[in-house]
């Protein structure tokens, strides 16, 4: 089968979770072995990072007259060119990774789109309101015009099916999980860069978006100083960056916990590895995510883990660490620390996120929709 791929949209090293996902789903593609030809539709200033694949005779790279990262050129380019370049190419399916396509239909070819969450619905406040118009715009359009919507977890789906509630074709695939933990970082570097020590903290990824719910680590940090208990009173935080870290480390120093409270600079996920693998807990306080990698992927390195069960939450991480039932309540946080303290840490396996078996699953999905 001929396969045609949508990547002018990737920016490298800029596109986050999103690319990930999309890494570990191609290398899937190629571990099956099928007799498939991967036809990538990539931008000029992506192509660089996608020329290691050449030498696989299954893929074919197709430069575009089009740069990801100059957003207003790339939708004209998509939706006047694109559908083109796939008839070109004669593809038996057409595969959008993210939710942006073409505005308008080709009845000719067959296409499935992922759709990873929609925050804005959710949380319009992030974002201008010419934005969240655009956004409105391209899910509704985007669950019309595609054969077939993967929603990234059965949180996702439902929330699609809510917000559309006549469409049919919306279902759900996981997102495949790969940790490439092959470069292990040692600890006594990191130790001695944040001044913190094996056990003795606990570590959260998080950003400074609201549904992140950062603050109430932050809260429960500075509860903790306030009581007697033999229990870690230092949290390391990575992934606060933007206009508004210079207020967030003002709070810090105002409620005196610059002690208590450790920020990284950017980590590679070698060092993040690394940071999860000696902390004392794994937090992550999140009250929206539409898959939410992180604690799965701290608990497949073997730390024990905190989290909320909040959306996807609950489903993805599959009942396998512990939960607070109220994710702003920090006396919870600090009772649920206290609970794990007895876990022994080990390593946890989650094979239904394998790149092989998420990879199988989209392909059953794409040889169905080309009724193949």
């Amino acid at each position: 089968m001929k396969i045609g791929i949508d990547v002018t949209w990737l920016k490298p090293s800029k596109s986050g979770g999103v690319e990930s996902y999309f890494r570990n789903l191609l290398d899937g593609f190629l571990e099956l072995k099928d007799d498939n030809t991967y036809y990538l539709l990539l931008s000029r200033d992506n192509e660089e990072s996608f020329r290691h694949y050449k030498s696989d005779s299954r893929i074919q790279c197709v430069v575009c007259d089009t740069n990801a990262n100059d957003v207003i050129h790339h939708l004209i380019w998509q939706n006047l060119h694109q559908w083109k370049e796939f008839k070109k190419l004669g593809v038996d399916i057409c595969f959008f990774p993210v939710y942006e396509m073409p505005v308008f239909k080709n009845r000719k070819l067959k296409c499935v789109t992922t759709i990873h969450d929609i925050q804005a619905y959710h949380y319009p406040e992030y974002f201008p309101k010419l934005e969240n118009i655009w956004y409105r715009f391209g899910w509704y359009m985007t669950v019309k015009n595609s054969d077939l919507v993967i929603g990234i977890s059965d949180f996702t789906k439902n929330d699609l099916e809510d917000h559309f509630p006549k469409a049919k074709n919306i279902i759900s695939i996981h997102n495949p999980i790969v940790l490439n933990d092959n470069v292990p970082v040692d600890f006594s570097e990191v130790e001695k860069e944040y001044n913190i020590k094996k056990n003795e903290y606990y570590y959260t990824v998080c950003s400074m978006h609201k549904h992140k719910n950062l603050i109430s680590l932050v809260n429960m940090i500075e509860e903790l100083k306030k009581q007697d208990c033999d229990i870690p009173k230092k949290l390391v935080i990575s992934g606060v960056s933007g206009p508004n870290k210079e207020n967030f480390i003002n709070m810090i120093k105002d409620k005196g916990l610059e002690e208590n409270i450790i920020l990284t600079k950017f980590v590679s996920n070698e060092v993040r590895n690394c940071l999860i693998k000696n902390c004392n807990v794994f937090l992550f306080p999140s009250l929206f995510e539409g898959f939410g990698m992180p604690p799965v992927e701290a608990m497949m390195l073997g730390a024990r883990v905190i989290s909320t069960k909040k959306t996807s939450l609950y489903e993805v991480t599959d009942n396998k660490c512990a939960y607070v039932e109220d994710p702003l309540d920090v006396q919870e946080w600090i009772e649920q620390i206290k609970k794990v303290q007895s876990v022994e840490p080990q390593k946890i396996s989650f094979n239904q996120y394998s790149k092989e078996v998420i990879a199988r699953q989209y392909l059953d999905t794409f040889y169905k929709v080309a009724g193949k």
